[in-house]
């Protein structure tokens, strides 16, 4: 889904990603994955790996004649300025158009409790257009990789509440691999953001920034996975990545479950557990990150 500005992780949680990143290279050309489609994935044993995780995601589309209607509910805490309170909730149809090219319009809506200045305010948001194009299959090659492109827009200010244009694009790129087939699965996610936004009567701000993510996922029983992620991210107050704002490392535990063949739902906690705003004393970055992020997903394919 999309985010108005991407968010970011500390050197240990860059290490991660990079074991991550070995694991998911481990075994070379020699081994393809041997999970079911996500056709198949309505059989017993099958496994669909894009929402096995939290914030991060796996490279599977699902396949075309299968829609996928999907509702996300996003919870960001605790900012510098006082009480922050942030839901970005989204409702997206997801509708793979051939077996490696998917399409997702959808809608977003938004509600803020902040303390400084105080404001309430909810509503609708705006919409945006997720393209997904899958580069290696999972199934065929020794990992799954996926390219995705959203292009957004919003009417409400992301870190104020108030109202004010937005405009923005988010690039990813999303790699998984079953370590051990139908039980342990690992993700990597890099991104790349672009955003502008203007308030009333305000000259435009311009922000941009990067991420890079990874994430395990075990199947502790039929259609339940326990899982935990790690993200490091990086703020500019720029479109060119070139004047750092701050920097975040995230870490925290996720859930997966199938409700029905056809229905599922996850779940994550991420908590800021280092960072630095530049300029800024502090071994945290609350004026350009918050100190949690919740995601609730929730899907349903016919």
């Amino acid at each position: 889904m999309p985010v108005a500005f991407l968010r970011q992780v500390k050197p240990a949680a860059l290490a991660a990603g990079a074991l991550l990143a070995g694991a998911l290279l481990a075994g070379g050309a020699a081994s393809a994955q041997t999970a079911p489609s996500a056709a198949e994935n309505l059989s017993p044993g099958g496994i669909d790996s894009e929402h096995l995780f939290g914030f991060v995601e796996g490279s599977d589309l699902g396949v075309p004649g299968e829609v996928e209607l999907e509702w996300e509910t996003s919870g960001r805490i605790g900012r510098r300025l006082g009480r922050f309170l942030a839901v970005d909730s989204s409702l997206a149809l997801k509708m793979p158009l051939t077996s490696d090219f998917r399409l997702a319009p959808g809608l977003t809506f938004n509600a803020y409790d902040i303390g400084a200045p105080a404001r309430t305010t909810g509503g609708f948001n705006g919409g945006f257009l997720e393209a997904r194009l899958r580069l290696l299959d999972r199934r065929t090659a020794p990992l799954g990789l996926t390219l995705g492109m959203v292009p957004s827009y919003g009417s409400v200010d992301g870190v104020t509440g108030g109202p004010g244009r937005s405009y923005g694009t988010d690039l990813v790129l999303l790699a998984d691999r079953e370590l051990i087939p139908d039980r342990l699965v690992a993700a990597l996610n890099a991104s790349l953001g672009f955003a502008s936004t203007r308030a009333d009567g305000a000259a435009p701000a311009h922000g941009s920034g990067l991420e890079v993510a990874g994430a395990l996922a075990y199947q502790v029983r039929p259609g339940l996975f326990l899982g935990g992620e790690a993200r490091y991210a990086r703020a500019y107050g720029d479109l060119t990545l070139g004047r750092l704002a701050g920097e975040a490392a995230y870490l925290g535990p996720t859930l997966y479950a199938s409700l029905s063949p056809r229905a599922w739902v996850s779940l994550a906690w991420n908590l800021q557990v280092a960072g630095r705003e530049q300029g800024a004393p502090g071994a945290l970055d609350l004026t350009n990150f918050d100190r949690h992020q919740v995601r609730l997903r929730v899907g349903y394919s016919f």
